[in-house]
């Protein structure tokens, strides 16, 4: 670096391959790494005229495969970043197959045998927003689409993060292969095992860096939508949650609704997580079924699941984290606030981060006053960041979680009560999360930035 003034900012983002079987379980292509959150920060930055350089752990844009969906809050955030995005995105994504039920986030049934179609509730079991539409895509498609807007000369392949180093005027990031390299500031967008995030909690909040085990694990699988119609029917046409005795399932269509995405669910509160770095684990195929046979599972999720692969995706969470940032490292994405699965918002919620933080660099990076000590300028601008999106990212985390009870039937207020459990669902309990002020959050960071600032300006001694 040639200095420390604003002229000189330069960013790092940390991308991570992720530790765990993905070719094992899909066969389709996608960039790893950076994840929504990073890629989209440096789509941002790159529209922005912000100089950096995306570290991918990965050796290439590489293999990875799932179903992903963006609320209202997602794809407003994609027109903020990059207004070529969403008819991209809408042309490799697919909602509900019934015209009249575009609205609906998911339909309620039951993972038991019958799924209670039987039950007084059924035909008023769904829940979304009349200004809701339900979009899904596959990841790889997404992820393709954001990997368009990035210049790849941009990007370094094969960097496996080892340590990090922060020093008055710089961060310098050391790498497996033995590259040192130094950045103004850098982004941890490394995902659930995030080193970066052990670098800003375990000086002062030791205990918050691990993401915890949630109690329980599923079996992830994408198929051919004629195999799934084979298995449940008509039932595919709209996205659907399967409640059950700490045994659920969560589908929904994808790819243009040629492929099926499903999850099947476990709760599990007497097992112990055993591995201490991976996320996964594989298993017998017999395990795999023994998982869900003789709990009265209806037969036809037996079918289902023997077309996974037999590997445990265990479910972590970041239940506490005290703050984003230290210094001149922040924390975006599952680095930040990785949250169980079941409001289909961790995608959004990483580019909402991605929103509000490029706005804050932006600005700082266009500041007139281009000698201005820089440290100052990024604590001001991670301080921004962390008072607008850490209050509400930890939000949605800990409304995944109670909703992962309701789906088990292990919430303490509506147990196995359909009637309890989906007035819960129906009455606005999205609303906050889908139709939020993001132009005012991005007003909310900034002025936080600028006082921060004058605060810091008029103290006589300046934070190291």
């Amino acid at each position: 670096m040639a200095g420390d003034n604003v002229k000189d900012l330069h960013i790092a983002i940390v991308g991570r391959a992720p530790a765990i079987p993905w070719t094992s379980c899909c066969s389709r292509k996608a960039p790893l790494g950076a994840g929504i959150g990073g890629l989209a920060l440096a789509m941002a930055l790159h529209k922005r005229g912000v100089l950096f350089t995306l570290y991918e752990e990965a050796e290439q844009y590489s293999v990875v495969g799932a179903g992903i969906g963006l609320g209202p809050n997602g794809l407003q955030s994609m027109d903020l970043i990059e207004e070529g995005f969403r008819p991209k995105y809408e042309a490799v994504c697919v909602g509900n197959k019934p015209p009249d039920a575009q609205h609906v986030f998911f339909e309620g049934l039951l993972l038991q045998k019958g799924l209670g179609l039987e039950e007084a509730w059924y035909g008023h079991s769904s829940w979304g927003h009349p200004d809701f539409t339900r979009k899904s895509a596959h990841r790889k498609e997404v992820l393709d689409i954001m990997t368009s807007f990035i210049p790849i000369e941009s990007v370094k392949f094969g960097k496996s993060l080892k340590d990090i180093q922060q020093l008055p005027d710089k961060v310098k990031l050391i790498f497996a292969d033995g590259e040192v390299a130094e950045a103004s500031a850098l982004v941890g967008a490394d995902g659930i095992k995030s080193l970066v995030r052990e670098h800003v909690l375990k000086p002062l909040h030791p205990t918050e860096v691990e993401p915890v085990y949630a109690d329980s694990y599923c079996y992830r699988g994408v198929i051919p939508i004629n195999e799934a119609e084979d298995i449940l029917g008509d039932l595919t046409d709209v996205a659907k949650f399967y409640f059950g005795d700490k045994r659920s399932a969560v589908t929904y269509r994808i790819s243009g609704g040629t492929e099926f995405n499903f999850l099947l669910n476990v709760a599990d509160t007497d097992r112990v997580w055993q591995s201490k770095r991976a996320v996964t684990e594989k298993v017998t195929y017999e395990a795999m079924m023994a998982d869900f046979e003789g709990h009265g599972v209806d037969e036809r999720f037996l079918r289902l699941l023997s077309k996974a692969q037999p590997i445990r995706w265990g479910l972590f969470h970041h239940r506490y984290t005290s703050t984003y940032f230290r210094d001149r490292v922040v924390l975006i994405g599952d680095s930040a606030h990785a949250s169980l699965p079941f409001q289909a918002a961790g995608a959004a919620q990483g580019l909402e981060d991605a929103l509000v933080l490029s706005k804050l660099l932006a600005k700082l990076a266009t500041s007139s006053k281009e000698d201005a000590e820089l440290g100052r300028h990024i604590r001001a601008a991670f301080d921004g960041y962390d008072s607008v999106r850490r209050p509400r990212a930890q939000k949605q985390l800990e409304q995944s979680a109670e909703l992962g009870l309701m789906i088990h039937f292990q919430d303490p207020k509506a147990g196995s009560d359909m009637n309890k459990i989906l007035p819960r669902l129906q009455h606005g309990r999205f609303e906050w999360l889908w139709f939020h002020d993001l132009t005012g959050d991005i007003r909310s960071a900034l002025k936080r930035m600028d006082d921060v600032l004058q605060a810091r300006a008029m103290s006589p001694v300046q934070p190291a």
